[in-house]
């Protein structure tokens, strides 16, 4: 059967597809790939080096015929696991890194068994450009409205909130994996590479209707280690805002439960210390390392908001000239206020 070629990486286009598989290293593909792909490599992480490694060191012939047999070998284990349950009617779009030697290999094969196969021509570096026009030069046509507010006032989970009643919402914290502030690192779940980040964000952004509002957390430009895209970030600093106010203690008491993770865990606790952007001063340190081996979760966090967190919000509070669509002071952060929280969002966003 014909190999069809395609250039287009649309997430209409790419919906007809029975399956996107990506025949990339595991190394390739981790860092990034079309969301929703399958990782069927031709070569693993270590045959790539070393076919790589003999192709400068020594001879193209040799890196061919070897990087053949290694191809070859691992096409015919797909076939007889991964694909071995796949109908005659099954129709993948196969890419690689440039849409050369590794993809056009299990096109062939996979066209000689009888399925309409489609190569992306360009490979992954076609995908990619797409990506990157969309969110480093195209224009971000969004409704924003931003989630405002101190740390601890139940932002993501309200956002979530607002998701699980029909709102659009951008979840760019669990895009990131990691939830926007000093002690956001989330144990277990390392942040994807700034280009996984970036597929996902669009994949999401896909998914949304430009014409509707679409509610958001405030951050910063970064969350974590991975940057928002310019045209994005620029959207957000002209979104209007919506303020989520609550006290002291209601907040400490929410941080402590979201970040149990964190406590948990008294070297990440260390390390997130060490990434203050200010040194506290070592009798400080001192006192917030004594509350932690006490267990005094809520006290350290009070600590934390009063010496850290609020003041920096306040300074940036100051300065934002965002419009404002309301506020919302909370007597808790319980369940019951949170849902009475969505419901004022959505009178004061129009959703």
């Amino acid at each position: 059967m014909a190999i069809q070629y395609t250039e287009a990486v649309d997430a209409q286009s790419l919906s007809k597809y029975d399956a996107i598989l990506d025949v990339r290293s595991p190394g390739e593909f981790d860092e990034d790939h079309i969301p929703g792909a399958e990782n069927l490599p031709v070569l693993d992480n270590a045959e790539r080096a070393e076919v790589g490694t003999i192709y400068v060191q020594e001879s193209r012939f040799l890196a061919r015929r070897i990087g053949a047999a290694h191809v070859a070998r691992n096409i015919a284990r797909h076939l007889e696991t991964a694909l071995t349950d796949r109908p005659a009617s099954f129709r993948p779009l196969i890419y690689c890194w440039r849409g050369g030697q590794r993809s056009n290999a299990m096109a062939t094969i996979l066209s000689q068994v009888g399925w309409p196969v489609t190569l992306l021509t360009g490979g992954y570096k076609t995908y990619r450009r797409r990506v990157t026009a969309r969110l480093y030069d195209e224009s971000q046509d969004l409704n924003l409205i931003l989630l405002d507010g101190h740390t601890g006032v139940a932002k993501t989970e309200i956002l979530h909130r607002l998701a699980a009643r029909g709102v659009q919402t951008l979840d760019l914290e669990g895009l990131a994996a990691h939830r926007g502030s000093l002690f956001g690192a989330i144990a277990g779940r390392p942040q994807p590479s700034q280009k996984l980040f970036e597929s996902r964000l669009l994949q999401a952004l896909d998914r949304l209707d430009p014409s509707r509002p679409i509610v958001v957390e405030a951050e910063s430009s970064k969350i974590g280690d991975r940057m928002t895209p310019p045209l994005l970030w620029r959207a957000m600093q002209a979104a209007p805002r919506i303020e989520i106010s609550a006290g002291r203690e209601a907040r400490a008491s929410y941080l402590v439960s979201a970040y149990r993770d964190v406590i948990e865990n008294p070297a990440e606790m260390e390390a997130a210390f060490a990434r203050l952007p200010t040194y506290p001063g070592r009798k400080r340190l001192e006192d917030w390392r004594a509350l932690a081996a006490e267990g005094a979760f809520e006290d350290l966090a009070v600590a934390l908001m009063e010496s850290h967190y609020d003041p920096a919000y306040d300074r940036s509070s100051r300065k934002d000239e965002r419009p404002r669509l309301g506020a919302l002071a909370l007597p808790d952060l319980s369940p019951g206020s949170q849902d009475a929280a969505v419901l004022e969002i959505r009178r004061l966003a129009g959703v």
